[in-house]
């Protein structure tokens, strides 16, 4: 019964995000092996951790590490292989496939190397209220900005709402992960995001 809501039409690394693509993605990684079967036949190195429990809150089941092969297009993460749960890896994925290089190649002139990002797990609540974070599951990235072939960089804290080239790129990436990710926030939500975009995988449907 839990499934029926869910688009079970295929979703494929190679085509471009449409407002199908999230309930598509859901249902192909809606368990740890359904998730690990998508990103293998996406060519995607996710190796698998073990499961780990930290504290009361802090739960991480189905993770893996997404590692950058030589021979794909995408730019890489950093720090590299972060641990993340599974479902967080493939939106991931298909973002930088299908968002970030389309949208910097066609605002900035230049593909990406580089990802720049804060964290995936933390083993913390959410502000000062008794619930876990995302990050407490490894399912939240901070992603804080890109650094381009051509050497530019381009930060969330300083470009946010400065250079109209970097504005733009950054604003039209946040768009496309709303698509993407369950919750996404900018700072535009509050002062504690000023420094990145936090990407969640899950169905909420929260985009700030």
């Amino acid at each position: 019964m839990a499934d029926m809501g869910l688009d079970r039409r295929p979703v494929f690394l190679s085509q471009p995000i449409d407002a199908s693509t999230r309930g598509r993605l859901a249902y192909a990684t809606r368990t740890p092996d359904d998730c690990a079967q998508w990103m293998a036949a996406q060519g995607l190195d996710f190796r698998p951790v073990a499961d780990q429990t930290q504290g009361e809150y802090c739960v991480v089941t189905g993770a893996g590490t997404l590692r950058d092969a030589a021979e794909q297009p995408d730019a890489r993460l950093s720090p590299a292989r972060p641990m993340m749960a599974c479902p967080l890896a493939a939106a991931l994925a298909l973002w930088r496939r299908q968002s970030v290089d389309p949208a910097a190649r066609e605002i900035l002139g230049s593909p990406v190397r580089q990802i720049d990002h804060l964290g995936v797990y933390a083993c913390r609540t959410v502000g000062r209220v008794a619930r876990p974070s995302a990050h407490a599951h490894a399912a939240a990235i901070d992603i804080a900005g890109f650094r381009l072939v051509d050497g530019r960089r381009v930060t969330v804290e300083r470009d946010w709402a400065s250079d109209p080239a970097k504005q733009a790129f950054l604003r039209r990436v946040h768009d496309e992960a709303c698509v993407l990710f369950g919750t996404v926030l900018s700072p535009d939500y509050n002062a504690d995001h000023a420094n990145h975009l936090h990407f969640e995988g899950t169905r909420y449907g929260l985009c700030r």
